[in-house]
This record gives C-alpha cells, structure tokens and sequence, in this order.
C-alpha cells in the first residue's frame, strides 16, 4: 500500500542545543576554572524572534541537574519560546551570591547571541522551582550591577517576567528550632552562615528585600500542602509585591507538596505558558 500526503507548514522546527559554555568560574578552591553549561530550545525560524524562558533548576542549592525537566522544557519551548536551561554553582562550590551572579551571567550570554537563537532581546523570562525559585524572584527582582560580573557585560541581565515555583524568599519566616538545627539548613549552607545567627545578611540573600514598584510581573506557584518549603512563604512574596502596586499573581495548588506531581499536569503549564505570553507579548 502506497499512501502520499501533503503536511501543511504551520509551525517552525525545533532544536536542542545541549552543554553549551556560557562563563567560567573558579574551581577547586581557585586553583582551576570549571565551565558552567546550558541547554537550548529554539526554532529554526529566520522570519521572527522569539521571547526566552531561563529555567533554574531547584535541588537546595546543594545539587542541580539542568537536564532534568527537558521534556516539559521542550513542550514549553514548542509553544512559542525559546528555552534555555542553565547550570549555576551549588554551595558546595561557592557560596551566596555566586548563584545568582551565574544565573546573571546566563542571561548576558542568550542576549548577546540572541541572533543566533532566534530570540527578542527585550523579552525575557524566567522560572524555577524551590532553590531555582529562589533565584528566580532574585534574577527578577536585583538590579545591582554588582552582581553583574564576567564577560558581556554591555548587554542586561533584567528579566520582564518571572514564575517561581515554591520559592524560599524570608528565611526570617522558615521555624528552626535553635541555632543548630539552623546551622545545619540548606539555607545557611547557601549563604556560608548561620541565618539565624547572622541575620542582617540572611535577609542579604532573600527576595522579599528586594520588592519595589519596579519587579516585572509575577507568578507564583505553590503547593498548599509543601513540606519543604512552607506555603507562607509563597504568600509572603506575593503580598509584599501587592503592597508595592506590582503585577503579581499567586496561584495556590490545593493539596500539592513540595516539587509534586500536580506541578508537572498539562494545566499547570498551559497556564505557565499563558502568562509568559501574556507578559512578555
């Protein structure tokens, strides 16, 4: 049986750039320099520009795996983005604000290719979950140039919108039992001391210092039912954004614990990517 049939184009191809370098760091208590990588979505489309997602992979700022959520990233991307998702040192390597410069980092490098990877320059966001939720709001919400260091540095690293999924964002907020049982938290470790003990650069190190009437829009998602990362911590972000007349939504995943299934449904996503297009045209 022979069969010929005619596909009529309508959207464009897609491809997948793995492990690309987009900064060296020092390693190995300076003596060496480590890459850091990143994966590409993006369209083979040499008629338009598309907005980029940044995704932040979470893991406690101990531990990050890039290439983890590939496949929801792709579906994403095929929905009319590009999406890149990048590598930053974890607290073992470096400690507080090395993950935020590297996330900055990332964002200088996609704009200053931008031609390359088919994306808009003045359209970018950027999404994560928990420790990547984190640094998500902080991309988002920082603007000190201080944070800005390595190379390209003539293009920006400010985002237009921002999505944190179950982000820590006031360690003031989280209940340690006593300076030991924080000493011990992932929080501390990513800050390279006690939060509890050292509190006026804790709060360095979280969002909610940075809320003013200039954040992009946001959306927030957390699970009513997070273990992890309590719910009120969502909410304490989303009101203090409110409270600075900024564009923010919360969207409460009834019963949902910490990096749940329910974040990973068709919905979840049809309505991540109905935000980022909304925000960012």
């Amino acid at each position: 049986m022979k069969e010929t049939i005619k596909i009529q184009v309508e959207a464009p191809q897609y491809s997948v750039v793995t492990g690309t370098t987009f900064a060296q760091v020092d390693a190995w208590f300076g003596h060496t320099r480590k890459d850091l990588k990143m994966d590409i979505i993006y369209p083979e489309d040499q008629e338009r520009l598309y907005p980029c997602i940044v995704w932040i992979c979470g893991g406690a700022w101990v531990t990050m795996d890039r290439s983890a959520h590939l496949a929801y990233l792709a579906g994403l991307a095929r929905s009319g983005f590009v999406v890149a998702s990048v590598e930053y040192r974890t607290s073992n390597e470096a400690v507080f604000p090395a993950q935020l410069v590297d996330i900055k980092s990332a964002i200088r490098y996609l704009r200053a290719h931008s031609d390359r990877f088919r994306i808009n320059p003045e359209q970018f966001g950027v999404m994560g979950e928990s420790a990547g939720g984190h640094l998500t709001a902080m991309a988002a919400l920082v603007n000190d140039p201080a944070y800005d260091t390595g190379e390209y540095q003539e293009y920006s690293s400010q985002v237009q919108a921002a999505c944190p999924w179950y982000p820590p964002t006031d360690v003031s907020g989280f209940p340690y039992e006593s300076p030991a049982d924080a000493a011990a938290s992932p929080e501390s470790l990513m800050l390279g001391r006690n939060v509890m003990l050292c509190k006026e650069e804790a709060m360095e190190a979280c969002p909610v210092t940075y809320v003013s009437k200039d954040a992009p829009p946001f959306m927030i998602l957390h699970g009513t039912d997070d273990h992890t990362v309590p719910f009120i911590q969502g909410e304490i972000l989303h009101d203090k954004l409110e409270e600075a007349g900024c564009d923010v939504k919360l969207i409460a995943i009834e019963g949902a614990d910490h990096a749940d299934k329910q974040f990973f449904q068709k919905e979840t996503w049809q309505r991540i990517a109905e935000f980022f297009h909304e925000k960012l045209g």
